[in-house]
């Protein structure tokens, strides 16, 4: 008998998992055949301070998953899980007063910003076409994140605290009995007193499947397409860039040019895969911004981002159903806010006070709690 069954091994499984075997007995059950298939495999891999800097919950735990990703422990075998990269935000001479609109915001929320020009801005990626060469935002905090490296170590982390991993482990059934979660797997039957749901795009199906209220969970498909840069084009010292009015992102990536559509198409939980009209669409953006004849796609996938109404995580004990917590709807923060709402997570699931850091820095449980939905 396992004290916490974790359900699902991408990050937020993995990093739960790994925090709840410092004091419990833990398994992590995950139904395809490797961990992080889905969500984290498929992730932009990426660091960006600013990121939804509006909401106080997703700024508060990216601030506070720093530290960790700078300088994480010995068993993650890396010195930093974060490669600086900074992001250039590009903007049209239409959407001039948008810039001063976001400079001012992220200035109040004390990110490091600056209104930059044509020089900064070829400077830094000579490709770039008008009407994009006048004016944009740069912010140096933003990052590359090892993904491969962070959700490794956090599977190392488990099983050095004994932790138990078991792939192929779809779940089929839930039954609480005396206080104890009988778990119905593809590799046998598991017993625990607690479920924790990091089901991902699935933690709306299993929470059915243990009684629970949905949370309103909204899978939403984001492509990504990787294409060449010009022959002797060396791109890797290129920030990130987000154009502004188009609603795009494009980054160097292994070589390459990775570009999304920053698409958000709503569908079941699935194994998703991209539509070549999203493709289609990804490409012209890039050809938009960029003097560049893209003749061929060297590769191209989507994944899954979930989330709630508010977009806001949802972290913490089912207000009906005993013994069940959630630990979904990240969306696209799952991977940069990984350290902090792992911590957070097992000390709810434990029943510990929030971590001290958390407090500090002005974190509010009730914002992330399901109570609230």
């Amino acid at each position: 008998m396992f004290d916490i069954a974790v359900i699902g091994g991408g990050m937020a499984g993995a990093s739960v998992a790994s925090r709840c075997s410092e004091n419990a007995r833990v398994v992590l059950l995950e139904s395809e055949d490797h961990p992080g298939y889905h969500s984290t495999g498929r992730s932009a891999a990426a660091f960006v301070a600013s990121l939804s800097a509006e909401n106080d919950v997703l700024r508060i735990l990216t601030q506070t998953s720093r530290d960790f990703l700078c300088s994480p422990p010995e068993v993650f075998e890396v010195p930093s899980l974060l490669n600086q990269r900074g992001v250039l935000t590009l903007y049209n001479e239409d959407a001039y007063a948008s810039l001063e609109t976001t400079y001012s915001h992220l200035q109040h929320y004390g990110f490091d910003v600056s209104r930059v020009g044509q020089d900064f801005i070829t400077g830094r990626i000579p490709m770039v076409r008008e009407p994009y060469t006048s004016a944009a935002l740069y912010e140096s905090d933003a990052h590359d994140i090892d993904v491969h490296a962070l959700h490794q170590g956090y599977l190392r982390l488990l099983k050095a605290h004994n932790g138990v991993v078991r792939t192929g482990a779809g779940v089929s059934n839930l039954r609480r009995i005396n206080e104890l979660w009988e778990i119905e797997t593809a590799t046998g039957s598991i017993t625990a007193r607690v479920i924790v749901n990091a089901a991902g795009a699935w933690a709306d199906q299993l929470g059915a499947m243990a009684g629970c209220d949905p949370i309103g969970l909204n899978p939403l498909r984001r492509t990504a397409v990787l294409v060449d840069p010009p022959d002797n084009c060396d791109v890797a010292d290129w920030p990130m860039v987000l154009v502004q009015d188009a609603g795009f992102y494009f980054k160097p990536e292994a070589g390459k040019i990775m570009v999304s559509p920053a698409d958000e198409i709503p569908g079941p939980p699935c194994d998703a895969q991209p539509d070549e009209l999203d493709i289609a669409i990804a490409v012209d953006y890039l050809q938009q911004a960029l003097d560049l004849d893209v003749r061929a796609v060297s590769h191209s996938w989507a994944g899954l981002r979930s989330f709630v109404a508010d977009r806001t995580p949802v972290v913490g004990f089912d207000p009906q159903v005993e013994g069940f917590f959630w630990m979904a709807g990240q969306g696209g923060h799952g991977i940069q806010t990984a350290p902090a709402l792992a911590d957070l997570a097992a000390a709810l699931v434990l029943g510990e006070s929030i971590p001290p850091y958390l407090s500090d820095a002005g974190f509010e449980g009730d914002a992330i709690s399901p109570c609230r939905l």
